[in-house]
């Protein structure tokens, strides 16, 4: 089986561990497609080769790098008609313009196509995004959706297919596992890592910190729009040296990053246009034995399940609560960073989310075959 996988999402190179799981089947003969760059806001995403054993990583010019609707891939069609491959996996949302058009190309070159969504919020897009989404959903071989409120999106949205449930990328938990923590004369650290955006609820965070004993500091990693507002209420909070902003950290460097820290909060707040989608914060934390703290936005509860701890969204005085019982509560710290690791063990390994893509792949060429 030949399979094309379009992602921007593959310049991280932790990500690209999946590819290589993929490619371990012996039935499968895997690309991989990437762009150059992608840009996050300011900040640009260049690929890093980190794991590239197995199959063929090859970059190909995008246009509009950033622009989250109306990026493509001027080359695509010219690198199917070389490739032919029997399944293109396209890794974006079906009302993007870079969907649509691998999905036609894909079918140009006699290919099935599948597309991937996170999307958890029934939203109506503006023609002629409107337009591009209701084609790749009357129109795609297979979807695959990150979470479950994702299918009753695409459900509601008329598509007829049976969405399977698979998260983009899981953990290598060879890679993402528990560390000794330093002695650090009784300070516990709490730790954030994303972007600094108001839907990412940072801002309760430190409303959090001030009500904490002096020996909680907090290490804020990530860059956003909102990084001079929390500078600021830092200092409006009195907080001094007990919190840290860092830059964003390279994704091989997170297991080090989560080794300093005494436990993760994701502080996530539901938006008119956005809720938590998945965490990935949390699954990489946990397994390192790391506990978690997160809000009841979106998808959070579902990642934690009952190995960590959930707090209102919005609520800063629960969120102190959580911290505190963690803090004075050691015992309680040691059972959820070994519920963690065993939740992660269980359902969000990297060879996991790379079998069960796989099995997708496999039944989405087996319905080719019958029909």
């Amino acid at each position: 089986m030949r399979v094309t996988m379009l992602s921007k999402a593959l310049v991280v190179g932790a990500y690209q561990r999946k590819c290589e799981l993929i490619a371990e089947q012996p039935d499968i003969e895997l690309t991989v497609l990437v762009p150059p760059m992608w840009r996050t806001g300011d900040r640009p995403e260049r690929l890093e080769r980190a794991h590239t054993r197995g199959y063929v990583l090859r970059e190909i010019p995008i246009r509009f790098s950033g622009n989250f609707h109306l990026h493509y891939y001027p080359t695509l069609l010219a690198e199917l008609a070389q490739l032919h491959p029997d399944i293109v996996h396209i890794d974006e949302e079906p009302y993007n313009a870079a969907t649509y058009l691998a999905l036609r190309n894909s079918h140009r070159v006699g290919a099935r196509a599948i597309f991937f969504s996170w999307q958890n919020l029934l939203r109506q897009y503006p023609p002629p995004f409107r337009w591009l989404e209701r084609h790749v959903l009357s129109h795609a071989d297979g979807a695959i959706a990150g979470n479950q409120d994702a299918v009753t999106v695409l459900r509601a949205k008329g598509y007829t297919g049976t969405p399977r449930v698979i998260p983009q990328f899981g953990v290598d938990a060879d890679i993402f596992q528990p560390h000794n923590r330093p002695a650090t004369s009784g300070r516990f650290t709490i730790g954030y890592a994303g972007r600094l955006v108001k839907e990412k609820g940072v801002d309760l965070l430190l409303s959090a910190m001030a009500e904490l004993p002096s020996n909680v500091h907090a290490v804020i990693i990530g860059a956003g729009e909102e990084r001079e507002n929390l500078l600021q209420l830092a200092v409006q909070l009195n907080l001094g040296e007990r919190v840290t902003f860092l830059p964003p950290a390279p994704s091989a460097r997170m297991p080090a990053v989560y080794a300093d820290f005494n436990a993760l909060v994701l502080p996530s707040r539901t938006q008119t246009n956005w809720k938590e989608q998945f965490g990935r914060v949390l699954i990489e934390a946990m397994a390192c034995g790391v506990p978690v703290i997160g809000s009841q936005c979106g998808e959070i509860p579902n990642v934690i399940g009952d190995a960590g701890l959930v707090f209102p969204e919005n609520d800063p005085v629960a969120l102190t609560a959580a911290v505190r019982a963690l803090l004075e509560q050691p015992d309680r710290r040691a059972d959820l960073a070994a519920r963690g690791r065993a939740r992660v063990l269980a359902g969000y390994t990297m060879r996991q989310i790379a079998s069960e893509t796989v099995a997708m792949y496999r039944s989405v060429l087996q319905s080719k075959l019958q029909f």
